[in-house]
């Protein structure tokens, strides 16, 4: 035993479960697991008291949500680049903290009575980034990115049920989400990008033309801008900039569409350089090339 650098015991009630970091449980070596509610370890890094500080505070945190009257909270996974509601379940305080730990999104099953990780059967995991409460600490907001469709139909998400469509006793269609402003715009585009395989009847709309004319399109996209980099040389209102950022970015996503990339793509690389220099980010794309 001398050679621990700290020997610590926790008392816990019987049914909470010990969560350590992934990668760390290596680190600790159980002395007594039989000893109901009680746990001795012993831990050889030098690190451990900070680790067991670190434990404490979530410890606090889970102390500090609004747990409902069978100990559940809403859970809400969103993706984490597009913004996107993925689903929705319950989350009791082992769900969270195993959440916390493992980085996956984990959820309370009440049909099941048990945890259940969003991919452990499909392996469309959801790899947490950031956890958020609301104000009232009774619900929470998974921050995460998909690997692969989050429903169970396939789709997307779980939110592709229109309630306008319901009520005009329109069919349901999963591929019809819940989009904002961009991704609607992108849905849009990649329609008339599909259109052109079919025969073609009238003028064209100008979306049609661009991405039949890369030249055109090209053009297109340096004119706005040039135009939008003049609403700042030549000092123009707000409501000119974000207009002519409005041309820009419609353009640019034409652009894209016949590129095959998603705006989805854009948004991971951006926040993947959230972190890192402007400088250091160009001198690797050198190093790569």
């Amino acid at each position: 035993m001398a050679a621990f650098h700290c020997i610590q015991a926790l008392r816990f009630p019987s049914r909470t479960h010990v969560f350590f970091p992934i990668g760390d449980q290596n680190r600790y070596n159980i002395i007594n697991k039989k000893q109901r509610g009680f746990l001795v370890f012993a831990s050889a890094d030098k690190k451990s008291d900070k680790e067991l500080y670190l434990k404490s505070k979530v410890e606090t945190l889970l102390d500090s949500v609004k747990w409902d009257g069978k100990g559940f909270a809403v859970g809400i996974a969103q993706n984490i680049d597009t913004g996107a509601i993925l689903m929705q379940g319950f989350v009791n305080r082992d769900a969270l903290a195993t959440t916390i730990s493992s980085q996956k999104a984990t959820f309370y099953s009440r049909s099941r009575s048990a945890l259940w990780t969003k991919g452990e059967t499909s392996k469309n995991f959801i790899n947490v980034h950031d956890i958020y409460l609301d104000c009232d600490r009774d619900s929470i907001i998974y921050l995460g990115k998909p690997d692969g469709p989050t429903c169970h139909t396939g789709s997307e998400t779980c939110y592709y049920t229109s309630v306008p469509d319901l009520l005009e006793n329109k069919q349901v269609d999963g591929n019809k989400l819940a989009l904002t402003t961009l991704y609607s715009l992108e849905t849009i585009i990649s329609q008339r990008k599909a259109e052109l395989a079919l025969p073609q009847t009238g003028k064209p709309s100008w979306t049609k033309r661009l991405l039949l004319d890369h030249d055109l399109l090209c053009s297109k996209i340096r004119e706005e801008a040039d135009e939008l980099c003049r609403t700042l040389e030549e000092n123009e209102d707000q409501a000119r900039t974000a207009s002519e950022m409005g041309d820009v970015l419609y353009h640019a996503m034409v652009l894209m569409a016949v590129k095959g990339v998603k705006i989805e793509e854009v948004l991971e690389v951006l926040r993947k350089r959230f972190f890192q220099s402007g400088i250091e980010e160009k001198r690797s794309r050198g190093q790569a090339s």
